[in-house]
């Protein structure tokens, strides 16, 4: 049985990627531009994914989608495993195939591995700067990357980004499986809680992957 694999996004990621305007300038898609120190807005373009790209046009979103629909990649963008500096993402691609991994992306929703994914710098976590970090109370338009599957899914993932993943999966049917490993179980409508032991408080679900992948972690379906 194929299964689908989510795993939430990380602040590491490759130095290059950004979208560019004709003009040489650096797109890069924050939560809160305005917030942003002078060293940012010196070096970039700031804006946020579902602003427009020019007044009463199409959204960043939009264009962000229309590139991925075309055959050439001229930005050089990044797909979203190739993304994060983290070895983790490419190793789970390598292990259950680029079609059954996705991201949940704090700028961009829930996206396929392969999806060109321009750098960004949004977070759902409380010790990001001010211009970073993305509240649970925002409206974002995020991509719902897993509307219609009938497949098994397994989210790896804190407790910060357990509600985007809970909203964007919503109404699928298929079981939604969560590994977590907080003395109290999160609340997740809908979800199977895993509970997954590890003494280790941060970062852990990068660890659940890793034994998902060596095969020392059973997926749900086999257990």
């Amino acid at each position: 049985m194929t299964i689908r694999v989510v795993i939430q996004c990380a602040a590491a990621k490759q130095s290059g990627g950004f979208l560019q305007m004709d003009d040489g300038r650096k797109v890069k898609f924050v939560a809160h531009p305005d917030r942003a120190p002078a060293s940012e807005t010196s070096a970039f373009m700031l804006v946020r994914p579902d602003d427009p790209v020019e007044p009463g046009a199409r959204t960043w979103r939009d264009l962000v989608l229309d590139y991925n629909q075309q055959y050439k990649n001229p930005q050089g963008l990044a797909q979203a495993h190739q993304l994060y500096t983290r070895p983790t993402y490419g190793a789970l691609v390598r292990k259950f195939g680029v079609s059954s991994t996705y991201v949940l992306s704090a700028g961009w929703g829930l996206i396929p591995a392969s999806f060109l994914t321009p750098n960004y710098d949004i977070t759902f976590s409380a010790s990001a700067e001010a211009y970073k970090r993305r509240r649970r109370t925002e409206t974002f338009s995020d991509f719902h990357g897993l509307d219609g599957t009938t497949d098994p899914i397994v989210f790896l993932g804190g407790k910060d980004y357990l509600p985007l993943f809970c909203a964007l999966t919503s109404q699928v049917t298929a079981p939604r499986y969560v590994y977590f490993n907080s003395v109290v179980e999160p609340q997740a409508p809908g979800c199977l809680m895993l509970k997954y032991l590890t003494t280790q408080r941060t970062n852990w679900h990068y660890s659940c992957a890793d034994d998902l992948i060596n095969g020392t972690l059973a997926l749900p379906s086999s257990s």
